[in-house]
């Protein structure tokens, strides 16, 4: 199925560029998909390539974009009859994502000939030609197995041949010692726009915020915050995110007995609406996120809505807190139980760390994302 504009109405003089982005199923990457398209859309003929259908308003709503079918051509490769049925097998079965990615990449090459570029926004992929890629993180396409070589002819010799940017700097030094290749750090947009809270009216309270899946370990969070209380410290704690799907039951359910365990003080929200999402993360003095990261946009989010956030002491979470707030990076559990300790007795510390973080906040603008894309990709057509 393909929606394109009267071609009355398209500009003839703009170039024409191929987006690549298999599935929205939500997510950090989701939402630097959306912002290329919204940072191109008024200079470029641009279309999407998808495999489901979309609908542009809802995620506008989500995302704070202002994608429209008349800026933005989509072009969907299964028809909309059985894109539930498909989407379903993808969120629960490792073997059929990876099938279909496959037959993705396939379909995107046989189709984009014309395109004066291909853009990837979702990773490193072999596109049948040069173009620009964003890596969220490496090795996201199973290019081992002959089965999936068979259907999209992958070759890791044209993803190199690709103009990249990474997420972060942690990433980018993955991708360097990963494929060989350099690339440009693009940090992803935070769309978090909230009307702050003064401190002293914010929730004596912790966020930990994404999918609520055991890769997260957001039981880390109970645990650790646990013992920060029997150290006489009254905090409360908020879980949100989204499930991991039918193979994720398991966890889930281990999950919510911990929380029951602690309904006192631990509460847990499931597949919030955006806004309640933000009415919740906008009130927590604090925020803690128990998994390393390629970025970790809920993260940055912690930081946008004035929150202090105790993080991971390696990944690229550490790029959205600074390096030098080591006040904020753990290691390990115990390590984590004393550096909360640490910032909680000590209300001066909390005012320098909040000052350090205000300061990082416009890193992660959908302003700034949007002209470091344009540029790289303005960067690309003057020297091709």
């Amino acid at each position: 199925m393909v929606m394109i504009p009267d071609q009355s109405e398209t500009n003839v003089t703009q170039k024409s560029i191929a987006v690549f982005y298999p599935s929205f199923a939500g997510g950090g990457a989701e939402s630097v998909a959306l912002w290329i398209l919204e940072a191109l859309k008024n200079k470029y003929d641009i279309t999407l390539f998808t495999t489901a259908n979309l609908n542009l308003n809802s995620l506008n709503s989500m995302y704070g974009t202002q994608l429209s079918e008349q800026r933005v051509k989509i072009r969907y490769m299964w028809p909309e009859s059985i894109a539930p049925t498909l989407k379903l097998l993808r969120a629960n079965n490792d073997e059929f994502r990876m099938l279909f990615a496959h037959l993705f990449i396939k379909y995107f090459k046989e189709n984009t000939s014309e395109y004066d570029l291909v853009l990837s926004a979702y990773n490193a992929v072999d596109m049948g030609r040069t173009g620009i890629q964003y890596l969220h993180w490496i090795k996201v396409f199973d290019t081992d197995r002959k089965l999936y070589q068979n259907i999209s002819k992958f070759s890791e010799k044209q993803l190199k041949s690709n103009w990249s940017m990474s997420n972060s700097y942690y990433v980018a030094d993955r991708v360097k010692k990963e494929y060989g290749i350099d690339s440009t750090v693009v940090y992803p947009p935070v769309v978090l726009d909230v009307q702050q809270i003064p401190w002293e009216e914010k929730e004596n309270a912790f966020i930990c915020s994404g999918r609520l899946t055991q890769p997260k370990q957001p039981h880390k969070a109970i645990q650790i915050l646990s013992q920060v209380r029997k150290k006489g410290f009254d905090v409360k704690l908020y879980l949100t995110g989204g499930g991991g799907g039918i193979y994720g039951w398991q966890y889930m359910r281990f999950l919510k007995k911990m929380v029951a365990e602690n309904k006192d003080w631990v509460e847990l929200y499931e597949n919030l609406p955006y806004k309640d999402y933000v009415n919740i993360v906008r009130r927590c003095r604090y925020g803690i996120h128990c998994k390393r990261e390629p970025f970790g946009i809920s993260i940055a989010e912690m930081v946008k809505a004035g929150s202090i956030p105790f993080v991971k002491s390696q990944g690229g979470q550490v790029e959205i807190v600074g390096q030098e707030n080591v006040d904020l990076l753990f290691q390990k559990d115990n390590d984590a139980i004393e550096k909360i300790i640490e910032v909680l007795s000590h209300p001066e510390k909390q005012e320098k760390l909040r000052t350090d973080l205000e300061n990082r906040k416009k890193l992660f603008s959908t302003q700034k994302f949007m002209e470091d894309v344009q540029a790289f990709v303005e960067g690309y057509f003057e020297s091709n």
